[in-house]
């Protein structure tokens, strides 16, 4: 029962990546190649998992800290793989 946390984030990772699929439907200024749909699906159910795995172990009062850590680092590493910030990694 403990670890159907992990069934969740996945679901939530397959319906947030949904968003871009159904946007690329639409329009042609959304165009992710299947390598973008796999490295972000790593990126949201690593840092949620990396994120209940961390909270198991830590007090409560540190969680929210800890979340919005962990919500920074998903988003620099989004931003820098999509337009490169500080590296060329981006396109």
């Amino acid at each position: 029962m403990k670890n159907r946390v992990f069934m969740w984030i996945a679901l939530a990772t397959g319906l947030m990546l949904l968003i871009p699929l159904i946007a690329m439907q639409f329009t042609g200024e959304v165009n992710w190649t299947l390598f973008d749909f796999v490295i972000m699906g790593i990126l949201l159910s690593g840092m949620g998992s990396i994120f209940v795995v961390i909270a198991r172990k830590i007090n409560k009062k540190h969680r929210v800290a800890i979340a919005i850590l962990i919500t920074a680092v998903l988003l620099y590493l989004w931003a820098e793989l999509a337009v490169g910030i500080f590296t060329n990694l981006g396109s």
